[in-house]
């Protein structure tokens, strides 16, 4: 089995069995992101207390990459500060952007390095974006909030 195949996989298992998908309760936060160039959408919260990440949950309907991509951020990100999460968003973007050129530390990104590949269908990019822009602009809010 090869690389490619290998994330496919991951790609895959995470679109049929959706990490923290489905809203809950509470939040501090709630944004709605669509893909207007493929209908993806998303609603997604974000909890965040003492600066840190305690929860992230959606609802979405899209293709497998966007739906996988959440799943994977949300376990990812959840238990991170919110300057964590906004680092590893200005990161994935840097990856997702490079066309296959620039990869993630696996230690660091786990399974999210399955979509190195996607850079390079850029027709792809935005719908392994569209749960990382929702996350950014939620905890940006949250962060804004939480200042008086």
């Amino acid at each position: 089995m090869d690389v490619d195949q290998l994330y496919q996989g991951i790609i895959l298992d995470h679109y049929r069995e959706k990490h923290h998908s489905g809203l809950r309760e509470p939040f501090d936060v709630e944004v709605h992101h669509v893909n207007p160039t493929c209908g993806d959408e998303v609603t997604l919260r974000v909890q965040v207390e003492d600066d840190v990440v305690t929860d992230v949950s959606y609802q979405a309907e899209g293709c497998s990459i966007s739906q996988a991509s959440l799943s994977v951020m949300s376990d990812l990100l959840i238990g991170r500060s919110a300057q964590e999460v906004l680092a590893m968003y200005d990161e994935f973007l840097h990856m997702i952007h490079s066309r296959g050129r620039e990869s993630l530390d696996e230690d660091r990104f786990e399974d999210a390095i399955a979509f190195t590949g996607v850079g390079r269908f850029p027709a792809r990019v935005k719908c392994a974006l569209l749960g990382w822009s929702a996350v950014r602009d939620a905890v940006l809010r949250a962060e804004a909030k939480e200042k008086p």
